[in-house]
């Protein structure tokens, strides 16, 4: 579909408290039902990878992408120096978003779909606001913060160890497992996370550096692009240092036991940056009017980017439910 097809193909920036932050919104007609993104990170956002792989979902819905308080082009450097972020303030931040779409476009219920960090917030937007969520989809899901990061970098040293990677092995052991889900520096969790992708815990079939993974699209995209880069940087380094003691000491087997309205969470089978077992454990467990799991076979962290057809189908389905 070419972007002269699309009715809505906007920018917006809604102040909120006091923060300037960014919608990107595109869709075929208004009517439709409007489906949220909430991105990961915490600070990674992620309308080129949305835009460029899921626009196809826009003759059935309203794609909106989100970027967040401190993320991407809604991080302000002047805010930065003095703004506190904790997970309660991003969910309200999401929460006003939610009512101002609810507005725009004349709707008592929203989608959400949460990716990763994305997942934290919307898992907690559905607690905090069922009555105006229509269905929420997790992607990259997470359940247990601590327990995450000790899974993740015990399939890192594992793998490291079955491959005979000696340069790996011996900077796992320099950095160390994390305690309590916590490195000792952002400098060591990115040597974990990138063994994590090498190794195809991120990203199944490219197993490349986060280089290649995450930044170079983002420079090829006309929705970030070069010069955006910096900005966009600063604001992934700011999110996670603010946010990230939180986020490891989340634990939704005892905050999140229920909620009310439909789930659906779709999961890469070889996922190891948020590994698969926590999320299972947490559906298996989980009360939900109704409840859907989808395996991609063929992902890890990111199916609606690794297997993008496949994942689009599954929220036409949801949509038209």
């Amino acid at each position: 579909m070419s972007k002269a097809t699309y009715a809505l193909d906007t920018r917006e920036v809604l102040d909120i408290g006091g923060s300037r932050q960014h919608l990107r919104i595109r869709g075929t007609n208004p009517d439709n039902p409007v489906l949220l993104f909430l991105h990961g990170g915490p600070g990674v956002a992620d309308r080129h990878w949305v835009l460029a792989h899921q626009s196809g979902l826009a003759d059935v819905c309203t794609l909106v992408c989100w970027d967040q308080r401190g993320s991407g082009l809604s991080y302000d450097a002047r805010r930065a120096k003095t703004e506190k972020l904790s997970i309660a303030r991003m969910v309200d931040d999401a929460s006003a978003v939610l009512d101002h779409l609810k507005t725009k476009f004349h709707k008592d219920k929203i989608y959400i779909a949460g990716h990763s960090w994305g997942s934290v917030l919307g898992t907690l937007l559905v607690q905090k606001r069922p009555e105006s969520i229509a269905a929420y989809i997790g992607i990259g899901q997470v359940v247990h913060g601590s327990e995450n990061e000790r899974l993740s970098y015990e399939f890192v040293l594992n793998e490291a160890k079955r491959r005979g990677d000696a340069r790996a092995l011996k900077n796992l052991a320099r950095i160390g497992a994390p305690v309590n889900g916590r490195y000792r520096s952002m400098k060591d969790m990115t040597v974990q996370r990138n063994l994590m992708t090498k190794y195809g815990g991120g990203e199944y079939k490219g197993k490349s550096s986060i280089w290649m993974s995450m930044i170079l699209p983002l420079v090829k995209s006309p929705e970030y692009g070069l010069f955006a880069l910096p900005r966009y940087a600063r604001g992934a380094f700011y999110c996670l240092g603010q946010l990230w003691d939180e986020v490891v000491s989340l634990d939704f087997f005892t905050a999140v036991p229920e909620l009310k309205v439909p789930v659906c969470l779709t999961i890469g089978r070889h996922d190891k940056n948020t590994p698969v077992e926590l999320s299972l454990k947490w559906f298996e467990s989980l009360k939900a009017p109704h409840k859907e799991w989808v395996w991609f076979e063929e992902s890890a962290h990111s199916p609606y980017k690794e297997e993008p057809e496949k994942w689009g189908r599954t929220v036409r389905g949801i949509l038209m439910q």
